[in-house]
């Protein structure tokens, strides 16, 4: 079952607004295209190539039942999505966050970020975690810059070496 998202982030001077993501039809296409787009310019670069290039309508429509999802708005246009997991535990994983290319480096991931951590500290989570491939160092970077911290290397299925990092900060 999806977390309860409360409340809306609206991050003064950006003119941005992370609110709570919709499961209607619209608001998933739109999911949809955003992280295809973002993900984009990973295709051929990265082995194994990203999985989010493959999502659908159905893929994130499945995903809001099971996950939340937060989105960032500027100008009335989606710019930014993330999803949240609550894990066994209690930790809060982070995934598929994508943010729009002529958005980056405008705060759309800082204020997505946030509004995940102010999230998994009303669910009273100890900690979020998310993976990281290893081939980002920009990535691996801007989620140091956080405050997470590198932790256990994985491997993809079917790779004999480690492709991506998991990454946690802790909430205490």
């Amino acid at each position: 079952m999806a977390m309860l998202l409360q409340g809306r982030g609206d991050v003064p001077g950006l003119g941005l607004a992370v609110r709570p993501m919709r499961d209607d039809a619209a608001e998933v296409a739109a999911v949809v295209a955003l992280i295809r787009g973002a993900f984009a310019e990973h295709v051929g670069r990265l082995d194994p190539p990203p999985g989010a290039i493959g999502e659908t309508v159905e893929s994130i429509t499945a995903l809001l039942g099971r996950e939340s999802g937060l989105v960032a708005e500027a100008g009335g246009a989606m710019v930014g999505c993330l999803f949240l997991q609550r894990r066994e535990g209690g930790d809060v994983y982070v995934g598929r966050v994508a943010v729009a290319r002529a958005h980056r480096g405008t705060g759309v991931g800082r204020a997505l970020m946030a509004e995940a951590e102010a999230e998994a500290r009303r669910l009273g989570a100890a900690r979020l975690t998310l993976g990281v491939r290893l081939a980002l160092d920009g990535n691996r970077r801007f989620f140091a810059s956080l405050g997470f911290v590198e932790g256990a290397l994985h491997a993809h299925p079917g790779y004999d070496r480690p492709t991506w990092v998991e990454m946690t900060k802790a909430l205490g």
